[in-house]
């Protein structure tokens, strides 16, 4: 079971974090990592439409041969996505560590501004000691 990385995305597509915990993602440069982000913002945005039952909060996951994306919406907009093994089971819960951490080092400092890039130490701290280096 590994964890690959982690994406934030804001409520308008824009990619504001970004880490790697593993081996097995691709290198992508800076600019790759923003169309990645905004093309699923625009997929997450398109399965929340195509619902046959109704009002849908879209994708969950995005299943593929060897990984997964584990897509966590919350009520402001903003999307935590989980790139993990398809072995992984304990995704969602790590999500909700993941908002937690978020809420606690990024939203409760005065001097975030919020849907631009993270940048908090406190945040990474709380990231590594959920995460780790990948390897659950």
């Amino acid at each position: 079971m590994a964890i690959y990385g982690l994406w934030v995305i804001n409520k308008a597509g824009g990619l504001v974090y970004q880490r790697n915990f593993a081996e097995g993602l691709a290198q992508l440069s800076s600019n790759e990592n923003l169309v990645l982000a905004g093309t699923l913002h625009g997929i997450h945005a398109i399965t929340s439409r195509l619902s046959p039952t109704g009002p849908s909060s879209g994708a969950q996951v995005i299943e593929g041969e060897s990984f997964k994306m584990l897509i966590h919406l919350t009520t402001t907009g903003t999307k935590f996505v989980l790139l993990v093994s398809t072995a992984e089971h304990h995704g969602e819960s790590i999500l909700q560590k993941v908002y937690e951490a978020y809420s606690d080092a990024v939203m409760k400092n005065p001097f975030h501004t919020p849907e631009m890039p993270i940048r908090s130490e406190g945040f990474d701290q709380r990231i590594t000691a959920v995460i780790g280096n990948g390897h659950l």
